[in-house]
């Protein structure tokens, strides 16, 4: 993740360890994919096998990781804090340094 906009030079760690809350709304957001990945697997399987049911679990955390890391910390700035907002005064005090 970049730690400032390419576009409009916005700082996105506005304090330091902000993002450490971001790990918190991954927890939610895993919570939510193991809940409906078990669900699914018992409504297809029917297995009574705990083996089954952590294996795919275990599969469904390593292949949603990725999109947990980045989406948790979108939330967290988009949703989570209100501060935060797209002021376009500030994008004419850069000029013409953006790429």
């Amino acid at each position: 993740m970049n730690d400032v906009c390419p576009y409009c030079g916005f700082r996105f760690e506005i304090e330091p360890g902000y993002f450490y809350a971001a790990m918190y709304v991954s927890y939610v957001l895993s919570v939510g994919q193991v809940l409906a990945a078990g669900l699914l697997t018992y409504q297809i399987s029917k297995s009574e096998s705990p083996w089954v049911y952590l294996g795919v679990l275990m599969a469904t955390i390593l292949i949603f990781a990725p999109f947990n890391f980045r989406y948790s910390r979108l939330i967290l700035l988009h949703y989570l804090t209100p501060k935060v907002k797209y002021d376009p005064k500030y994008e004419d005090a850069l000029g013409d340094d953006r790429p």
